[in-house]
């Protein structure tokens, strides 16, 4: 098939570049001339595990193309998706002019019968909005609007689109929904169902699904925190509740809170959608402040151990995406994390596999980006663990206890069992769990009674 997607964002990207690996000719529209010019020469702008193999061999086979030009790109493209920034204004609406601007000039070129997706996420009711835009130009018979919401998660995004959990397609048109099942029969041949409804229930669906897993998260952490005061562990409680058939073991992880492009944005919109429809829909609202909230509890735990003034303290952070396996920092906890330890006073050294150039455009020389892992924790008071990734899982721990100031670590992952920590001798604190006191000391002198004083780590 002909396909055009009109814009190269994540969501853009991948689309094209797995339409384009079964066998359908895909050209992908930006206006960001730079960009284009990357993905001609076969570079990926964003790090996704195994986008860049599929984009080589597509660029090479020639299924996919990249021009500036909307009216070159959709020439002979039966099915146009519109894959373009939403981004959320202050009252937590998302930004349709992106969306509505290409509608506007698809108005203006489109001569034959085209089928319109919006591919990105949007509220209820946009498929409306941008078929009145359309509407105001062509003959209905050149056009239908298609809901299309995306459900990639970042890391394994390709492998979702490959071999999705569903496919969601909202259409009242049986010729559109014709051609999206043709498009979408490849990545379903195991069984996996394609759901058709309405263009309205499908918007909804992808703000539900989102914000749903936004409350799983939420309520593991508030779990988390209670079983700190209780003296529980949240990974027992979590193991005990995950072997429930009817509530499952995803995203039941406790942590710093969640990030990234989709769920903020997606339960904010939800959220406005109730407000607009003079619904009070307290639990959304609730997942956001218990996720504003958690954001912050790492720093807490820091300075309940070192003080509320850093200054003089240096701490490494090791992760800086907001998971792992992208270079995505939107909403990422570690930055909230940073500004804190700056403002209090303190110094940071960091170390991402992926991120590190896109957290330095926003902190720059005031934060010191590390070779390593290792490099990150010279000179430093301790080690605070933000994003899991796979190489911070087994490290060398005598290698970071001989280089840390003291043996101090602040995990918002859980990465690290309390057993090896105590054997190991760590000052450990994590989330949900207890305390790991160590009975080594430290020549580092705290001079405000801090907890780790207290403990006895730092006298």
């Amino acid at each position: 098939m002909q396909i055009a997607i009109v814009g190269t964002g994540y969501v853009g990207l991948v689309s094209g570049t797995c339409f384009a690996e079964t066998g359908n000719n895909v050209v992908c529209i930006d206006v960001n001339e730079e960009k284009i010019a990357m993905l001609r020469a076969g570079k990926s702008p964003i790090y996704e595990p195994g986008l860049d193999v599929l984009l080589e061999r597509n660029i090479k086979e020639k299924r996919i193309t990249f021009t500036t030009s909307l009216a070159d790109g959709i020439k002979n493209a039966q099915i146009v998706f519109l894959a373009l920034p939403t981004p959320p204004g202050e009252d937590g609406a998302a930004d349709l002019r992106y969306v509505l601007g290409v509608a506007d000039d698809l108005s203006k070129i489109i001569d034959k019968y085209t089928v319109i997706v919006n591919k990105s996420t949007v509220p209820v009711g946009t498929a409306e909005k941008v078929a009145a835009v359309l509407a105001k130009r062509l003959d209905k018979e050149l056009y239908d609007v298609v809901s299309n919401p995306e459900f990639l998660r970042e890391g394994v995004a390709v492998e979702d689109f490959l071999k999705p959990d569903r496919v969601v397609v909202g259409t009242s048109s049986e010729k559109a929904k014709k051609l999206m099942e043709e498009l979408y029969q490849p990545y379903v041949r195991q069984g996996n169902p394609i759901y058709f409804m309405d263009e309205r229930s499908s918007e909804m669906t992808k703000y539900a699904a989102n914000s749903y897993l936004a409350m799983r998260i939420s309520f593991m952490n508030e779990m988390a925190n209670l079983c700190e005061k209780a003296g529980a562990n949240v990974d027992m409680v979590r193991i005990g509740m995950g072997s429930d058939g009817r509530i499952g073991k995803r995203f039941l992880f406790p942590g710093v809170g969640y990030g990234g492009s989709c769920f903020p944005k997606d339960v904010q919109a939800l959220a406005l959608t109730a407000r607009e429809l003079e619904y009070d829909f307290r639990l959304v609202n609730t997942v956001m402040e218990v996720n504003d909230k958690q954001k912050l509890r790492l720093g807490r735990k820091i300075r309940e151990a070192f003080g509320t003034d850093l200054t003089g303290r240096t701490f490494a952070v090791w992760g800086l995406a907001f998971k792992p396996e992208t270079d995505d920092i939107r909403e990422a906890p570690a930055l909230e994390l940073i500004r804190e330890i700056l403002e209090a006073g303190g110094q940071v050294r960091t170390y991402d596999p992926e991120a590190m150039a896109n957290v330095k455009k926003i902190f720059g020389d005031n934060v010191y980006f590390a070779n390593d892992q290792y490099d990150a924790l010279t000179d430093t008071d301790a080690l605070v663990i933000v994003t899991e990734w796979s190489e911070f899982r087994n490290p060398d721990f005598d290698r970071i206890q001989k280089t840390l100031k003291f043996p101090a670590i602040f995990d918002g992952r859980n990465v690290y069992s309390l057993e090896k920590m105590e054997e190991l001798g760590f000052y450990y604190e994590s989330i949900g769990r207890t305390t790991v006191h160590t009975s080594l000391r430290s020549k580092i002198t705290v001079n405000n009674g801090s907890a780790i004083r207290e403990r006895g780590v730092l006298d």
